[in-house]
Order: C-alpha cells, then structure tokens, then sequence
C-alpha cells in the first residue's frame, strides 16, 4: 500500500463513523486532487500502478468513494480528496442474477463484483446499450452516475426471463420490482 492510498483509506475510515452504508458522496465536494494512477479494467480488474490491487477489501472499499460526473470522468471522493481514475468500461461488474416471484411481481436481484445486492428497479434501472460492434452491453444504474454492466452469463440468466411487452408483442424485455425494462426487439 502507497501513501496515497493509505491516506484515502484513513479518510475513509474517518467518515465513515458519521454515516451508515455508502458515503454521502452527494456531499463532499473537494477541489480536484489531479489524476492517481489508478485503472479498472473492463474484466473488472483494479490496477494501481500497474498492479492489480491483491485485496478484495481494497477494491470494496474503493468503489464506495467512487462516482462518475457530469463530465464523464469518474473520480474517487473522500471528505478533503478528490482523484481522477480511468474506467475502460463500466467500474462495476454484475456477475451472479436470482430471479424471485413471477410476472409483475417478479425481482430480479444483481450480486455485483464489490459482492453488494441490488434489485433490478426504479432505484437501479437496467438499459440495453451496445458496443461499436454491435454486442449488447446491458447496463444497470448504481448510484452517483455509476453504472455496472452485466458480464455474458448474467446476461443469458437475464434473458431465460424475457418476456413480450404488454404494450408491443414485438419487444422483449423483463419485469422487476413492478416494472417493465426493454431487452430489444423480436
């Protein structure tokens, strides 16, 4: 561990006696900090100096101070830092999808790579988008504009629950916490 990262993760640890879950990253809006020689990879590795971070908690940890901005860049926040990284993809990774209850009533629950749970809703949208080859790129909203994408057998475990539009036989999509999210068309 560097002096860098060992001083965010004592920041962190400071705030977070004043607060339960995420960071109130809404919140702390320090000056830019510059650029730390951080990048996650879109197979969802971690690299600090070119080197994959080797504790899982680190990676946990980081990935509650990130955030992505109106600018499109994405930047670690604490209280009085703030660190531009780079993001090949998305910073986030959803691996694992159970599927509970049926129809409308149905819940699909992510389980993404920092190993949290989410349910696919109004609170975490999820929205079809594609890479330049034209490979689905199925996305789903986390928080403070960050978004984790669902990796290929996540996706597939998605698509057994695809079901035709109410309104448009010809689309597909699934249900999940009461509402319709849009796969694509037949």
């Amino acid at each position: 561990m560097t002096d860098q990262t060992k001083r965010i993760e004592e920041q962190i640890s400071e705030a977070r006696a004043a607060f339960e879950g995420r960071p109130p990253l809404d919140k702390w809006h320090p000056e830019l900090s510059g650029d730390i020689d951080m990048r996650i990879l879109r197979d969802g590795t971690w690299l600090f100096q070119g080197n994959p971070l080797q504790r899982q908690a680190m990676v946990q940890l980081f990935s509650t101070i990130l955030r992505r901005e109106d600018d499109g860049e994405y930047y670690l926040v604490t209280p009085v830092e703030k660190w531009r990284l780079e993001v090949e993809d998305t910073p986030l990774l959803a691996h694992g999808l159970e599927a509970s209850g049926e129809g409308r009533e149905q819940m699909l629950t992510l389980t993404l790579n920092t190993g949290e749970s989410l349910v696919i809703g109004p609170e975490h949208p999820l929205r079809m988008d594609h890479y330049d080859n034209g490979e689905p790129r199925p996305l789903v909203g986390i928080v403070q504009g960050l978004e984790a994408r669902l990796v290929t057998p996540a996706y597939y475990e998605l698509a057994e629950h695809a079901v035709a539009s109410p309104e448009d036989d010809r689309v597909l999509g699934v249900w999940s916490d009461g509402r319709f999210f849009e796969l694509g068309q037949v």
